[in-house]
């Protein structure tokens, strides 16, 4: 073994092979490698560590020990993104016309609209940047190393290949590594794995499958070569931002930063793209299709306006105003503004949303793909089953359970004080089971002094402890390990034992064996200092207990999978964890679907993991790589898949769904900054009412659309229609923007809190059409062709100076106009229900903005300054009347057509 001091590694150690990391040490398979053998090619002395030196150059040479941070984008790039829009690009091309025919109200007014939509856009996405930002932990991590001979302790960022690093349970480790020393070390991956037991770890070399040659284990090894050992069998290597739940280790540091295994899948995630949301290329299908349309209605409206020998000024104008009609200004805000408020209500229910649209798109989701530890169970170990095996017939049933579990609260190292708990999740478990049976943990150890122990050993798989016994002369065994290993050492065993075990394995439980005995304490006192001897003295013992263990489910999960599934939403598991353990936690919570394996996945094609994915259930021994193609297969399927979990190995799935959802509690920050959706309650019910606040407001969406586009289509008809009948244009491009904003705004965004509908979680997920479906679209036509032809009607009628002129006839039908949107805002929020029903009450706000537009076109109708901008006329009270009766049309037609398919769908 090198042992120099200067900690300078030989030349040839430090070329870089192709593929290896830049600025950090080749990859050399170490979990291959003997310890001395790691040693020699890091050029390190355990006992003396790296000098201050050295491991300046080392910092110098590989960077801090920090993963490279997502590169924000800065606030007026946020604020540029708003602006992408399809329908938002049609907006601005409209403003650009309008200012090339020298029309600057128009422009000034589309700006306007324009630069609200994307400030309320901005001003949301900014905030939920802050909200996450405030969950991130401000402590800044440290770590333990051996340096010039001495521990020190140093900033985590400051450790580098070479170091030594000493932890201990509790301690998270620092960065990648092979462990040199171990003692009873447990180490919870299931941030990287999905598991929720902890791994025991080991500092033998792992060896390869028998080969033609094997490989020298004192020489660097062709990682090439070397076969793909998953992370969670690398049981002699320790991984950056894992935990130590028990025992101590010491570590050489091989890996910094984004050499890391949690960097390898940061750089994966830069990899991943993020689609647009359903309702993203809904809209911007809507706006192709608008702009289609309101080209080939100016279009038609030009060449009328020529043929009739307007002037060219004259007709660019009202085709200015006709292309205002036909986009639905206002739409943006609106959808912003509902999105918006979805959002805030989200916040308060426990989640943060990044992206406005991603509470929309829980309204469509179709699957729902969750990771198991933390998010549907609770991440921490608790005794489900307590099988009592010794003869304690005095005792009562709960008190059998009491005195068999107290071998397995003395032999134990874990802690717990109140909702804290330190140690090994095992342990900690059988302490909690005590605690919930009355046990006082203090006095019991007060009372019951170690006096001596065997630490579990991963190889003996038992531990064993020795207290004060009945009499001076004896002492009290106190065992807890394996069934199979400690039933041997157990006089008491039969075949019920291994009937029970396999009964409780089958359930997806760890099973662990309790045993009492006594031993001489004069061979207790020959034997201090000695496992081995004190581990033979362990026998002729009595086993007094199975306990099965496992990580329970959330209690709401089964009830929030049960609600999911009366949606039309399939609930998946995908978990790093074992087969057997993941199905029995799907079969708990209500999931369905067979169960495979990670290598299940990897052996099959694209094209049969799509043919496949909907019938499986649980994804177990699941790698990241895995759960990207699931996430995958299901969207080449049509489904609109949400992603939950909390890991750094769940966070290139959580990029690629639809939805991304990390926990803000026990979830990385990898995860989070990956995640569209962060939960701060950890809470996977929160999902499910997220999935119902999303479908709601798809619904509200769908019908300030539907309100929105009927105004537009009875517009365009009143324009085209006029030019054809000869009649003047009845409203100016500066008219038309006040229907569309002051007019339809309020209603349509009040449009936007409509609370849920009775069946909102009764019906399956809507598929990923468009918006205006054909009968959508046919109802629309309906409407605008009433609206249409009522304005016309009220033109032509009082155009004559007999009844008025034109000034009056154009301000009445202006105000009929106006007045069909108040009962076209009704009609509209009742799709297939009669607008007479008691839901159409449920709105109060609904109501408050149709009072308050009608006060406003009442002042632009009678108030001097207002009717100079929008040109119109004092009227009587006999022509609001006829306007009142005209425009209420548009309810009784609508009412027909309902009643008409309420009649042909019995």
């Amino acid at each position: 073994m090198m042992t120099s001091q200067d900690d300078a590694l030989s030349e040839s150690s430090l070329i870089t092979p192709s593929g290896a990391s830049p600025g950090n040490l080749p990859p050399q398979a170490w979990e291959l490698h003997s310890v001395s053998s790691a040693l020699d090619i890091m050029s390190i002395d355990p006992s003396h560590g790296l000098s201050d030196e050295g491991a300046r150059t080392r910092r110098d040479r590989y960077g801090p020990n920090r993963l490279a941070e997502a590169e924000k984008r800065p606030a007026w790039m946020l604020f540029l993104d708003q602006f992408r829009s399809f329908l938002i690009v049609v907006l601005i091309g409209g403003a650009v016309v309008a200012g090339l025919v020298g029309d600057l109200k128009d422009v000034i007014v589309i700006g306007a609209v324009l630069l609200i939509n994307a400030t309320l856009g901005f001003i949301q996405e900014y905030r939920a940047e802050s909200s996450l930002a405030a969950l991130t932990s401000m402590l800044s991590p440290t770590a333990r190393v051996r340096r010039n001979g001495v521990v020190t302790e140093i900033d985590a960022a400051e450790v580098v290949p070479g170091d030594i690093a000493l932890v201990e349970a509790g301690d998270r480790v620092p960065a990648d590594g092979r462990l040199i020393v171990t003692a009873a070390c447990e180490i919870d991956e299931s941030s990287l794995t999905g598991e929720s037991a902890p791994v025991q770890k080991q500092t033998d070399a792992i060896a390869l499958p028998p080969t033609d040659s094997e490989p020298d284990t004192n020489s660097a090894i062709d990682t090439n070569s070397a076969t793909d050992i998953a992370i969670g069998d690398r049981i002699n290597c320790a991984f950056m931002n894992t935990t130590l739940t028990r025992g101590r280790a010491e570590i050489l540091i091989t890996s910094t930063g984004m050499s890391t295994e949690i960097g390898r899948l940061a750089e994966l995630l830069s990899d991943t793209v993020q689609g647009q949301t359903p309702l993203q290329k809904q809209l911007d299908q809507l706006g192709k299709r608008l702009a289609l349309v309101a080209a080939g209605a100016v279009t038609l409206f030009f060449v009328l306006g020529m043929v009739r020998g307007q002037s060219l000024s004259d007709t660019l104008l009202s085709s200015v105003a006709l292309a205002v009609a036909a986009i639905p200004e206002g739409l943006p805000a609106v959808v912003t503004v509902t999105l918006a408020i979805g959002v805030s209500q989200m916040a308060k229910r426990g989640a943060i949303v990044k992206r406005l649209a991603s509470v929309e798109t829980l309204g469509s989701t179709s699957v729902i793909c969750s990771d198991k530890t933390g998010t549907l169970t609770l991440n921490q170990m608790a005794v489900r089953e307590v099988v009592v095996m010794s003869d304690d017939s005095e005792l009562a049933g709960a008190d059998q359970e009491t005195a068999a579990l107290f071998p397995g609260l003395l032999c134990n190292d874990g802690r717990v004080t109140g909702d804290t708990t330190i140690g090994d999740p095992t342990e900690t478990a059988l302490l909690r089971a005590g605690i919930d049976r009355g046990v006082d943990l203090d006095e019991l150890h007060r009372s019951n002094t170690r006096l001596a122990e065997v630490p579990f050993d991963g190889a003996v798989k038992v531990m064993v402890t020795f207290h004060p016994g009945p009499d001076d002369d004896h002492l009290l065994i106190a065992a807890k390990g394996a069934t199979d290993v400690l039933a041997r050492r157990c006089r008491n065993t039969t075949p019920a034992v291994s009937q029970h075990m396999e009964r409780m394995a089958g359930r997806g439980e760890r099973v662990l064996a309790l045993a009492r005995g006594t031993a001489r304490r004069s061979d207790v006192d020959a034997a201090a200092g000695d496992p081995d001897r004190l581990l033979s003295l362990a026998v002729d013992l009595e086993l007094t207990a199975l306990v099965g263990i496992v990580d329970p489910p959330r209690p709401e999960a089964r009830d929030a999978i049960a609600v999911a599934h009366r949606a039309g939403i399939a609930v998946k598991m995908i978990t790093g964890d074992h087969a057997i353990t993941a199905s029995a936690i799907a079969q708990e919570l209500g999931i369905r679907g067979r169960a495979v394996t990670g290598a299940d996945v990897e052996a099959m094609s694209s094209d049969e993991l799509r043919s496949q994915v909907n019938d499986i259930g649980v994804f177990a021994r699941v790698a990241p790589e895995h759960k990207l193609r699931i996430v995958e297969a299901l969207q080449d399927n049509g489904e609109v898949v949400a992603m939950t979990g909390d890991g750094v190995n769940d966070a290139p799935a959580l990029k690629r769904a639809d939805v991304g959802i990390a926990m803000g509690i026990t979830g990385t920050e990898v995860s989070k900054e990956a995640a569209s959706m962060v939960l701060t309650d950890d809470n996977f019910a929160t999902i499910v009412g997220a999935v119902e606040s999303g479908r709601t407001l798809y619904d509200n969406i769908v019908t300030f659309v539907r309100f929105q586009l009927s105004t537009n289509l009875g517009a365009i008809g009143s324009l085209v229609g006029a030019q054809i009948v000869g009649l003047p244009v009845p409203f100016t491009a500066i008219q038309v923007l006040w229907v569309n904003l002051i007019m339809d705004g309020p209603p349509a965004m009040t449009m936007g809190v409509d609370p849920p509908r009775r069946n909102t979680m009764d019906r399956s997920p809507r598929g990923s059409g468009a918006i205006l479906t054909a009968r959508r679209l046919g109802v629309l036509m309906i409407n605008g062709f009433v609206m249409a032809a009522g304005t016309l009607g009220v033109l032509a009628w009082f155009r004559p100076e007999s009844r008025g002129g034109e000034a009056h006839a154009l301000a009445m039908a202006f105000t009929t106009f106006v007045v069909f949107q108040l009962f076209n805002a009704l009609a509209a929020r009742a799709e297939t229900r009669s607008v007479f029903h008691r839901d159409t009450f449920t709105n109060s706000k609904l109501w408050i903005s149709l009072g308050a537009v009608t006060l406003l076109q009442i002042a632009a109708v009678h108030f001097n300054p207002v009717q100079q901008l929008f040109g119109t006329a004092d009227l009587a009270l006999s022509d609001w009347l006829v306007a009142v009766a005209v425009g209420s049309m548009v309810i009784w037609v609508d009412e027909a057509r309902k009643l008409l398919t309420r009649s042909m769908t019995r």
